[in-house]
């Protein structure tokens, strides 16, 4: 192979894109912002599209509008929602499409970032996108921030595909579409970048923040170009705060951390409560959402503010539409649905729920605030935007970028700094109380344990096959056969065996057939792997 000095500038072009390498890796960036931008735009649209056929109008006057329908209204959306929902999820299990009957969402993308290389199928996820316009246009209580993250992830990973990006690239144009996809949502291109930062990469390495600030600010203008400037919930004016408004928030933050911890336990154990009543009584998995659709239906009867993504109920809260009861009844009901939505194989997120449960809790927080204080606080909108920030923080693991959302929606110091102290207290209440976050519980579920870091993930995803020995001029009679390995087993396993049993080396076995001997381990080369990998996982992080 030429070196890069006798190669053509054509050539050279062609493998600084191919190594990810400077400006390359920017433009790759810029391409990936205007791809997810343009898709989190579809998938609005899309979401829109199902809801003016099924509503008759869009998220933003949902709720008003099915307030004034007849009850049997309410109720048949969701139920005919989730009939169509139950028949995508056979055709998707049928063509191979989905896992356990299940959309795909933010979980999928940090798997594909920690052990997939980047790299999300593209099916896959256009076709959990559609299953995600369709379940929450008819009505399902979820968010749509999630299936978008999924869908930016998925056309970067296409795009690092089609360049033939090496896997430390792959990783980073993963996090590109999914801030485009955050920064497109919300319209808040910072708080963009630093979810991508916080929940899908987990370090701020110097290479990856110029291609994922420019996705983020791209993705953001793709929507304010086609839909204007205006924020989600609308710009939020701010009350002058008073000295009692701050520890108060540090009330609200503790407060919130209770309901993150709450609303998590449900998204977590729900599904698997629900499979198991499913398999004890021979339901297929594919008919859940039928039933989901019904419950959520019957709440959707006293309680239309829990259908869809619930934009309009979080804008009122914010706006101090509500009095103390219904605040509280709504927010219980909408942790319910939200639940029963997402148990039953619904698509869609959390984020959204999670943003209207704490600006209900912190509407509820600020009315009683401002019974006991008076004028002595910034009032209950003030207390809603806290604990909006407070509970999604908390429920998604990302206090910084939520922090910044708040900050782009209202553009007060104030509250940034409020948000900031409750949102740090609820967080780190949240993750000592259910030992992670919710995407890292989520992820752990599938076998991989993000929580501890690189030095855990790399036990649990090196495979024996990439550093044992080839037999050569071994023979199976020099080879011991009492302890063996297999070449799929990882690497903690390989460790665990040889420690526990004190050996300084292991045959391996390839699985199929007879399991013949195909290669030898030693404990020095396992230790020599384990190292090897977590230095290129140091370097990815810290340049």
């Amino acid at each position: 192979m030429s070196d890069s000095s006798s190669s053509s500038p054509l050539e050279r072009l062609v493998g600084a894109f191919r190594d990810g390498r400077g400006p390359a890796l920017w433009l790759m960036g810029l391409l990936v912002g205007l791809v997810a931008g343009y898709a989190t735009l579809g998938l609005r649209l899309g979401i829109g599209l199902v809801e003016q056929f099924a509503f008759g109008v869009t998220e933003e006057t949902l709720a008003s509008t099915a307030a004034d329908w007849p009850v049997w209204r309410r109720w048949s959306i969701p139920v005919v929602t989730g009939f169509v929902i139950a028949f995508m999820l056979l055709i998707g299990d049928r063509l191979g499409l989905l896992k356990n009957f299940r959309s795909r969402g933010v979980p999928d993308v940090i798997e594909a970032r920690a052990v997939g290389k980047g790299q999300i199928e593209l099916k896959s996820g256009l076709y959990s996108a559609l299953m995600a316009a369709i379940s929450l246009g008819g009505g399902g209580s979820a968010g749509r921030e999630g299936p978008a993250v999924h869908l930016g992830g998925t056309f970067a990973s296409l795009i690092s595909r089609l360049v033939g990006l090496n896997a430390r690239g792959s990783r980073i144009l993963l996090a590109c579409g999914a801030a485009a996809a955050v920064s497109a949502s919300f319209n808040a291109p910072v708080a963009g970048a630093l979810f991508a930062f916080e929940v899908i990469l987990g370090h701020y390495a110097l290479r990856s923040i110029a291609p994922v600030a420019v996705s983020s600010v791209v993705g953001a203008l793709v929507v304010r170009h086609h839909l204007g400037q205006d924020q989600i919930f609308g710009f939020l004016a701010m009350h002058q705060t008073h000295v009692w408004d701050f520890p108060a928030a540090a009330l609200l933050g503790i407060t919130a951390a209770g309901l993150a911890v709450l609303f998590n336990r449900g998204v977590m154990h729900g599904g698997s409560y629900v499979e198991r009543l499913a398999r004890r009584f021979s339901i297929p998995l594919w008919s859940l959402p039928i039933p989901g659709g019904l419950l959520v239906g019957l709440i959707a009867i006293f309680a239309p503010e829990v259908l869809g993504v619930g934009y309009e109920p979080t804008s009122n809260a914010l706006a101090t539409r509500y009095v103390f009861g219904e605040l509280i009844i709504l927010l219980i009901l909408k942790t319910l649905a939200t639940h029963i939505t997402l148990a039953f194989r619904f698509a869609g997120g959390v984020f959204s729920p999670s943003m209207y449960l704490g600006a209900m809790l912190g509407s509820a927080f600020g009315l009683v605030m401002v019974s006991l204080l008076g004028g002595q606080t910034a009032g209950a909108g003030f207390f809603a935007v806290i604990g909006m920030g407070a509970v999604a923080g908390a429920v998604l693991g990302a206090p910084l970028s939520t922090t910044l959302i708040v900050f782009e929606l209202t553009a007060s110091y104030e509250a940034s700094v409020a948000v900031l102290v409750a949102v740090s207290l609820a967080t780190v209440l949240t993750q000592s109380a259910q030992g992670g976050s919710l995407f890292q519980k989520q992820v752990m579920r599938r076998g991989y344990d993000i929580s501890g870091g690189s030095s855990r993930l790399v036990l649990q995803t090196v495979r024996v096959r990439e550093f044992m020995m080839p037999l050569g001029d071994w023979t199976t009679d020099q080879i011991k056969d009492e302890t063996c390995l297999y070449e799929d087993d990882t690497l903690g396993k390989a460790m665990g065996v040889m420690d526990a049993e004190q050996l300084e080396g292991a045959a391996v076995r390839q699985r199929g057939g007879e399991d013949p001997v195909i290669g030898w381990i030693t404990k020095a080369d396992a230790q020599a792997a384990y190292a090897k990998a977590l230095a290129e996982i140091s370097e990815e992080e810290h340049r």
